[in-house]
């Protein structure tokens, strides 16, 4: 297991720094000048010259990409801003901050989202496709199913703003979605989250309802299981401590991408909710040409998807007896 692990991290490792790579690429790609939108559309050659030289564009762009590559280990020194500990995402060309302080003033806010959001629709849609599983072929099993296809269908603008319509304005039964520091106010922090969670809740749930029953279902089918009712052990015996356990395996495969990508950034639903985390700083980062800014938001969104990838190739084997992890 250990050997798995080190194996994974450094092929992480190296997949963070291909899409580094990429994303330094292509923005140099793009026609926007980053120095020439810092100075202005009436800047004389050589104010954009001092421009370039303070934002750290002046040299090649293999040397710009070692300068930043170089910061996040052992930091790095700008002739403007001084010296930037490691690990050093650089400042951003806009608004001159560090990246990284930027970065994590914006996390609480994704993270506050996506987890309350994933303890909501990972409840209520392994919950709903095991009793779908159960009452196979039944009533209850068809309006699961056919509830879970139509909300998998719809999409987080269009129900989000009907929410907020409905539930803010027209009933005043919630508040209108916003971000409070838990740690200021937990319960303004949970009711202005919670319409947000409710409509991630509605998309996913509906993908997870699916996953688990037809797992559980081609579960409840195998030697292993038949064998544990030939024994005479008890439905709920044989549901839980055989089937369920089976069928878990590719729900949490699907859970830890879900739980990277949004902590990575859950850009609609920021945009749509005006919340300020890492998706909507990523959409402004584009806006801007600010590639300091764009780079370390990637950055944070391509190590929590790897993370998580990690951590659920670890957990698999323990969920699943079957699986041996070489």
């Amino acid at each position: 297991m250990l050997r798995f692990l080190i194996r994974r991290t450094i092929g992480g490792a190296v997949i963070l720094l291909i899409i580094s790579a990429i994303v330094f690429l292509l923005f140099y790609a793009a026609p926007r000048d980053p120095a020439r939108l810092a100075c202005g559309k009436v800047c004389p050659p050589d104010t954009l010259a001092l421009v370039k030289h303070n934002l750290g564009i002046a040299d090649p762009l293999p040397m710009q990409y070692w300068h930043w590559f170089e910061g996040l280990f052992v930091g790095r020194d700008y002739d403007t801003y001084g010296f930037c500990d490691a690990p050093c995402l650089g400042y951003s060309f806009r608004n001159r901050e560090p990246v990284l302080a930027t970065i994590l003033d914006r996390f609480p806010t994704t993270v506050s989202l996506s987890l309350g959001a994933a303890a909501v629709f990972v409840v209520f849609g392994v919950g709903t496709g095991m009793l779908a599983a159960i009452k196979q072929g039944k009533a209850l099993d068809k309006i699961a199913s056919s509830a879970s296809l139509i909300a998998s269908s719809m999409q987080i603008y269009v129900v989000g703003v009907f929410a907020v319509y409905l539930l803010t304005d027209q009933l005043h039964l919630l508040e209108r979605p916003s971000y409070t520091p838990i740690s200021d106010n937990p319960a303004k922090w949970f009711s202005g989250l919670l319409i947000p969670w409710l409509v991630l809740a509605l998309i996913f749930t509906a993908n997870y309802t699916r996953m688990a029953r037809s797992q559980l279902v081609e579960t409840m089918s195998e030697d292993y299981v038949r064998t544990a009712r030939a024994k005479g052990l008890s439905a709920r015996t044989v549901f839980f401590r055989f089937a369920w356990r089976g069928a878990m395996g590719p729900i949490v495969t699907i859970f830890g991408l879900d739980i990277g990508v949004l902590l990575g950034g859950a850009i609609i639903t920021e945009k749509t909710f005006a919340l300020h985390g890492i998706g909507e700083l990523s959409v402004k980062a584009v806006d801007t040409s600010d590639l300091p800014l764009l780079l370390g938001v990637v950055l944070v969104a391509a190590t929590a998807i790897v993370v998580f990838n990690i951590i659920v190739d670890a957990i698999y084997a323990l969920i699943d007896p079957r699986v041996r992890l070489a």
